[in-house]
């Protein structure tokens, strides 16, 4: 559902990307200053190489056979897009505020999410599934 029929491009390319968990494609879609704002780390996360290691491991972490966004609202450079996911039996809900600019490139991503138990187990998993892509790189 959303509040306007016609969905903005830089979100219709997000749920292509999200869907496919494409960080390749993901990578063109971010600003290179892009910054990401999540609900358990106090201060934002400015350019593109730790928006796309956030990303990422949201993809993982977030994004299972669970995962759904049922309601959207777009503005003329934001959108709103509220999710709904479980991980081990908790269910998640929550928002992707999306902000992108003139050439349709995200420039700013925020993250809420609630309940309480929510935050903590998505705490947990992503602290996780950043420290295991750490090692990967190093």
């Amino acid at each position: 559902m959303s509040t306007s029929t016609r969905m903005p491009a830089a979100i219709r390319r997000w749920h292509e990307i999200a869907e496919a968990r494409d960080v390749a494609r993901l990578e063109a879609l971010l600003t290179e200053d892009a910054v990401f704002e999540s609900p358990v780390v106090h201060t934002p996360q400015v350019g593109r190489p730790i928006v796309l290691r956030y990303l990422s491991a949201a993809f993982d972490v977030l994004n299972n056979e669970h995962f759904r966004y049922p309601n959207e609202w777009f503005g003329e450079r934001s959108a709103i897009l509220e999710f709904v996911t479980e991980i081990d039996g908790i269910a998640i809900n929550g928002i992707d505020m999306i902000t992108w600019n003139a050439d349709d490139r995200i420039v700013h991503f925020k993250v809420m999410v609630r309940p309480l138990k929510a935050i903590n187990i998505l705490h947990e998993k992503m602290r996780e599934r950043l420290m295991a892509m750490a090692g990967k790189a190093g």
